[in-house]
């Protein structure tokens, strides 16, 4: 059984199919005004899902590349703390190389002895280096300095027994360690140290009789400890700049594939809007052709 068509319906169909023309070119706008093929999730719910994960995993991965960048940072002024210390040490086994020569005289030695006792002074003074306010060698206590007076107040040395690792994450299953305890550097042997060696070469030099003694032995071992941890050093600092690398080619292959799933393909959507600008017009042509015409059009 047919239906009666009546120009109500006429008009109806004609004002719909002009409004969903309309909707298109409002699209194909809006994708060429924002480059974006989506602008809400309901406009392709697939793509906005993929689009949000992506969006996830670049922000996972800018919070990695701040903590190796950070990491990098902690390390670098920890290795050139190590450095200095070296070269603290090199010097003092210097001064006490000669300060064992049998024809230095008693002043020769007091100033040997004097050299060396700034020079551990200025060890103390490595030993409370600061980053940011927080020291480097104070293990996770890096609020309170690790050098400093004894509990009697007349003597000073390294303080701290903290050993606790400082640990970034760069990954999602890897961690960096990015401190050196200075126990492991100042205070290895938990008897003195670096600083007790120092203090008994001192006292030695200042001494009135030359004493045999194993300080320049003692003093190679400090110097190659130290040395060691600044090798295991810079292994982690080696890892953490092949991470930062990695991190870099995970944000190239994430905004890429975000771009894919979110970037509109502007030719396309140029040569769509002609296209719906075309329809459109041919609609708006049947559209007068079918609207009803008037005593008017009759008469003429």
């Amino acid at each position: 059984m047919s239906s009666r068509v009546t120009q109500s319906m006429l008009n109806q169909n004609m004002l719909f199919n002009l409004q969903r023309s309309n909707s298109a070119m409002a699209k194909y706008q809006e994708q060429l005004s924002t480059g974006k093929k989506i602008t809400k999730p309901s406009d392709d719910p697939v793509v906005a899902v993929r689009s949000m994960y992506f969006r996830s995993s670049l922000n996972e991965i800018d919070q990695y590349k701040r903590n190796a960048e950070d990491g990098l940072s902690w390390m670098t002024s920890t290795d050139e703390a190590l450095d200095e210390v070296i070269s603290v040490l090199h010097r003092v086994r210097e001064l006490t190389v000669q300060g064992l020569n049998g024809t230095n005289g008693g002043n020769d030695r007091k100033a040997i002895a004097e050299e060396i006792n700034q020079l551990k002074e200025h060890l103390g003074e490595i030993a409370n280096t600061q980053m940011a306010g927080r020291y480097l060698f104070a293990g996770t206590d890096v609020k309170n300095p690790p050098y400093g007076l004894d509990d009697s107040g007349t003597e000073k040395g390294f303080l701290s027994k903290n050993e606790g690792k400082l640990e970034l994450q760069v990954g999602p299953n890897n961690h960096v360690q990015i401190n050196v305890p200075g126990v492991q550097v100042f205070n290895n042997d938990g008897d003195g140290g670096i600083f007790k060696v120092l203090k008994n070469i001192v006292n030695e030099f200042q001494a009135e009789n030359n004493q045999s003694s194993d300080l320049l032995s003692k003093l190679d071992q400090q110097l190659d400890h130290v040395l060691q941890i600044r090798a295991d050093l810079g292994a982690r600092m080696n890892r953490m700049e092949l991470s930062s690398t990695r991190l870099e080619g995970l944000e190239l292959s994430a905004v890429s594939l975000l771009s894919k799933e979110e970037d509109a393909d502007i030719t396309r959507v140029i040569i769509d809007l002609k296209a719906q600008e075309n329809v459109h017009r041919a609609a708006l042509s049947a559209g007068a052709r079918i609207i009803q015409p008037s005593l008017v059009d009759f008469l003429r």
